[in-house]
């Protein structure tokens, strides 16, 4: 089955927001079995849009559109699909009644616009939307379907998952896919895409190799007529590719790097501080976005390198000795707020976001790591933006703390 997505809002196509949906079906719609053919955006024109579902209409057999379910005279979407069907839209008053129901519960008069996402063409099923006032609609004709679902991406990946996906899986699709991502750090995209390579070009299971903020991910999916049967291959695969990656792999799907670290710390009651120096305290931002942090991380200290001292336990002859973009002035860092503080772990993190006249060169990155008992440290460069550079730094540093704990 063929499947192309269109997304509709013109706020799409002016760059006001990025266009989540369509990133969310194309990475949805391959576990089901569907070929994913074409993204289309469309502004919110009626017409355009209506040209839109025709061209789709020629060369897929499954089109889903999100957006344009609102209650505003710019949501087209609805009287788009009718003109396309030659049918005729009337308000399904039990939607109504539902609307005004949820505005009540809220304590809120229902704008009368909003009886407008109560309407109904003969041809479509009503798709629920618990999160939301746009139901979503399924229309089948002539061996094809169009699914409308809203564009909020919590409304519209809730409908896919309670009801849409189901709905396919049991119409449309002969077999299971099941799936699983390895996440790497430390390894480039071409490395780890040698080493690899003999999987990259595997049919059953499929690995595909994907750069992401926190590493190289490798994506392992496999097809067969049960879940169980598809899970097998995968994990046959994964087990393989394990042997040669070996600890450069650091999670799997949902985990992060700093999830794995505050389980770790919280396990064994272990405490974390950290000091950085010229990175706005990214990776405190990182730990602190966990709610498992308060168990563990007790002090982040944030200053400009430049007025790195004594003030914070740091050893000046250190810093005059080395420099302040140094391995040994992250180490003094590390040991210092650990023993200040008084934690298990101290972190040094030291990152240049910009060259200057003293030499620093931009994407510099010195990382410290004290735990009392070994004292070690590292350094990076990273090519990007400022936040690009930041964010490598963080989880460079998340990355060598896992390690050390393990």
């Amino acid at each position: 089955m063929k499947a192309e997505v269109i997304s509709i809002g013109t706020e799409l196509l002016l760059g006001e927001i990025t266009d989540l949906n369509a990133v969310y079906l194309a990475s949805q719609l391959p576990l089901l079995g569907l070929d994913l053919h074409f993204i289309s955006t469309v502004g919110d024109n009626r017409q355009r849009l209506i040209e839109t579902l025709n061209h789709s209409w020629q060369r897929s057999d499954i089109i889903i559109t999100t957006g344009g379910l609102g209650p505003t005279e710019d949501d087209i979407t609805r009287e788009a699909i009718a003109d396309f069907f030659r049918e005729p839209i009337s308000i399904d008053q039990s939607l109504v009644k539902q609307f005004r129901e949820l505005f009540s519960h809220f304590n809120m008069d229902m704008p009368e616009s909003n009886i407008k996402q109560a309407s109904v063409i003969p041809s479509c099923q009503v798709i629920p939307n618990p999160r939301g006032t746009a139901p979503g609609w399924w229309v089948e004709k002539d061996k094809h379907v169009i699914i409308a679902m809203p564009g909020p991406p919590g409304e519209m990946q809730q409908m896919w998952s309670n009801v849409v996906a189901p709905k396919l899986q049991d119409k449309y699709c002969d077999a299971i896919i099941f799936s699983q991502t390895l996440k790497t750090f430390s390894l480039s995209e071409a490395k780890l895409g040698e080493i690899t390579k003999s999987f990259l070009l595997a049919k059953n299971p499929t690995v595909g190799i994907y750069a992401k903020p926190d590493g190289i991910h490798l994506r392992i999916a496999a097809k067969a007529s049960t879940l169980e049967a598809a899970s097998q291959l995968v994990a046959s695969t994964t087990n393989q590719i394990r042997q040669l990656v070996g600890d450069y792999i650091w999670g799997t799907d949902t985990d992060t790097l700093e999830g794995i670290v505050a389980k770790q710390f919280n396990d064994r009651e272990l405490s974390l501080s950290t000091m950085e120096a010229g990175t706005g305290g990214i990776l405190s931002n990182c730990i602190t976005n966990i709610p498992l942090s308060s168990g563990f991380y007790k002090y982040g200290i944030v200053i400009n390198f430049n007025d790195l001292g004594s003030q914070f336990g740091v050893n000046e002859n250190v810093i005059k000795q080395y420099g302040i973009v140094s391995q040994e002035t992250a180490r003094e860092m590390a040991a210092a707020v650990r023993r200040v503080h008084e934690t298990s772990v101290g972190v040094g993190l030291v990152g240049v976001l910009e060259s200057d006249e003293q030499g620093h060169k931009m994407g510099n990155i010195m990382i410290g790591i004290d735990n009392g008992s070994h004292n070690y440290a590292f350094s990076a460069n990273y090519p990007g933006t400022r936040m690009q550079i930041k964010q490598r730094a963080a989880i460079s540093a998340l990355f060598e703390l896992r390690k050390i704990m393990l």
